[in-house]
């Protein structure tokens, strides 16, 4: 009896360029070639940067920088207030897009996405070919452009769609894949953020090929969980299946300091600029939590996570603000400096939730 052989996947990562300073630039022709910033405020006033026009990065702009931080690299930036409702019409366009050629659709976020096109309703059999023409019904229908990664898995495909933006459409092949790996900066794979990044160069690990020299057990001693994840990794070993419609059930943001702060004034402007970048993220699903965590990680690397739930929703930026910071205050810094802050929000879907403020303390 003979064995079924089980087809090569044909994973697409879809990834929309400078999204929304795409849509803004195309819905108001004066802001076409002009440094544009989505989010913040030209006064400084604590606002982040949601994304920056191609124009706007080559002055050093980029997601997640305060907005005084982006004024003074391009004073004559042009700040936009985000529509976030703009932005999820178009999104569902592209979505309709993909959906002509496959219903294995797992989104990231209004602007990204990854299809499993191992199987193609229009029987077209090449992922090359299909993420062609969905950059171009984009391009035709909504005048955006979208950049493309094609592989075998979701952990390459995501990679490739970030080589050649914007407009861009990279395919890696299986016979190319671990030599693609091994070349790889360690800071380039996708979930390495920061901290792994630089943990990682302590140890000697730079690159893919460095990371491919030690074993299974060495890498879980050493990062945990995620250690397993690297060793199949740069093996160009990714079996997670494309998830169409997966649940949410937390979103949230972080930030890893260039120097160690204490509790005072700066802090608190930084966890406002944390807050925001969540809050903006949750918007763009339209999904607001009942429950708010702050996790605060020390210079010495300990860490506490504190949260607090309500009855109603988090509906409002400046009352998760607010709540965010109660929990920061009521912290226990016991006189450590703080070298990392994130925000997050979940409980989407729970009808009803009791008060509570819970501390966890844990070594990183």
């Amino acid at each position: 009896m003979e064995t079924a052989v089980r087809p090569i996947r044909k994973i697409i990562h879809i990834d929309m360029d400078a999204f929304y300073a795409s849509v803004e630039q195309r819905d108001f022709p004066e802001l076409r070639g002009k440094p544009v910033v989505v989010g913040g405020s030209p006064e400084g006033r604590g606002g982040v940067v949601a994304t920056a026009s191609y124009e706007a990065r080559t002055y050093g702009i980029r997601s997640a920088m305060s907005s005084k931080k982006a004024q003074q690299l391009c004073p004559y930036a042009i700040f936009v207030y985000p529509r976030f409702s703009a932005y999820k019409e178009v999104s569902k366009h592209i979505r309709a897009i993909f959906s002509r050629y496959t219903d294995l659709i797992e989104p990231l976020s209004l602007d990204e996405a990854y299809l499993d096109v191992t199987e193609d309703k229009l029987g077209i059999g090449s992922a090359i070919t299909i993420a062609e023409q969905i950059k171009k019904a984009i391009k035709d229908e909504l005048h955006l452009t979208a950049s493309a990664g094609v592989s075998i898995n979701k952990f390459v495909a995501k990679i490739a769609s970030d080589m050649n933006k914007p407009d861009g459409l990279t395919f890696i092949g299986p016979s190319k894949i671990e030599k693609f790996m091994e070349k790889l900066p360690v800071e380039k794979f996708h979930g390495v953020g920061k901290v792994t990044a630089e943990k990682m160069k302590m140890q000697g690990i730079r690159k893919g090929s460095d990371l491919k020299k030690l074993s299974e057990e060495r890498l879980a001693i050493l990062f945990g969980k995620s250690g397993k994840f690297f060793y199949h990794i740069v093996r160009g070993i990714d079996n997670r299946a494309v998830k169409p419609d997966r649940e949410i059930k937390s979103i949230s943001s972080e930030d890893t300091f260039s120097y160690d702060l204490d509790k005072g004034s700066e802090l608190y402007e930084r966890l406002l600029q944390i807050t925001q970048s969540a809050f903006r993220r949750i918007s763009q699903y339209q999904l607001y939590g009942r429950t708010i965590t702050v996790k605060v990680k020390f210079a010495d690397f300990k860490q506490i996570t504190r949260s607090i739930s309500f009855e109603q929703p988090i509906t409002d930026e400046n009352e998760a603000y607010q709540a965010a910071r109660t929990l920061l205050e009521n912290a226990d810094f016991d006189g450590k400096s703080v070298r990392l802050i994130g925000v997050g929000f979940s409980n989407f879907h729970e009808p009803k939730m009791r008060n509570r403020i819970e501390e966890q303390k844990e070594l990183f």
